[in-house]
């Protein structure tokens, strides 16, 4: 690992939390992601050889530790005391980025949306029998569709058939459902102009919106003049 060579604290934190997907690892293991394919799902575009080289990297460094699991291959990950503090940099650079980026149209994948909903849903307001949800996203360069399997609390994305009937059926403009989950955007707006849409038995299509716990900086207010993106050859 490359380091600046310098003694202070700033330095030699970066030297760890600025590694290229090591705040996303250490968001989801905060999230409850404890299995390697768990932490992968939250993180899409990382590699399986990346993400055990920054799981190995963490445990030397004692801000991750992990367990063979009881039964099968594979092991179960979780924060050491050191890897919780590091998380409050997470929130920190997370509160940064909600009140002066912009959400840009590269940033407005739907399945990151509905994967951190899933791992924030008020699981009180569930109901108590299976729940399968058809998700159709609009206004990427092509539509996606997600099924979403609620039962007994617990949940599972796929993006393939499960083989079940469908109960709710749920069209969305990727910008609309990612600008909602982040609070910058209110349901009824959504609603209103169709940018959301549901199609299924009238008390879940009632109940859908108030299972979103929403992202944990959708209470801060973006500010209205934006930093500037960065031009390439500047």
């Amino acid at each position: 690992m490359r380091t600046y060579g310098q003694y202070c604290p700033i330095s030699r934190g970066a030297e760890i939390f600025a590694e290229r997907w090591t705040p996303l690892i250490v968001r989801n293991l905060y999230l409850g992601c404890g299995s390697f394919s768990e932490i992968l799902e939250g993180a899409p575009g990382l590699s399986r050889t990346l993400l055990s080289q920054r799981l190995k990297q963490l445990e030397r460094l004692g801000i991750v530790e992990s367990v063979p699991k009881p039964a099968g291959s594979g092991r179960y990950y979780e924060l050491t005391p050191a890897g919780h503090d590091l998380f409050k940099v997470c929130v920190s650079l997370g509160e940064w980025g909600a009140r002066w980026l912009e959400i840009a149209p590269e940033n407005l994948d739907p399945f990151v949306a509905l994967w951190s909903m899933c791992n924030a849903l008020r699981r009180d307001r569930l109901p108590d029998r299976r729940v399968v949800i058809q998700f159709d996203f609009t206004g990427r360069q092509s539509p996606e569709r997600y099924w979403l399997l609620i039962e007994v609390g617990d949940t599972e994305i796929c993006n393939t058939y499960p083989g079940l009937d469908e109960d709710l059926y749920i069209t969305a403009e990727a910008e609309a459902f990612v600008k909602w989950h982040a609070g910058q955007l209110s349901w009824a707006a959504a609603i209103r102009d169709r940018r959301i849409q549901l199609y299924g038995p009238s008390w879940l299509v009632r109940a859908f919106p108030t299972w979103n716990a929403r992202s944990m900086f959708a209470h801060i207010k973006p500010v209205v003049t934006q930093v500037a993106p960065y031009a390439a050859g500047s």
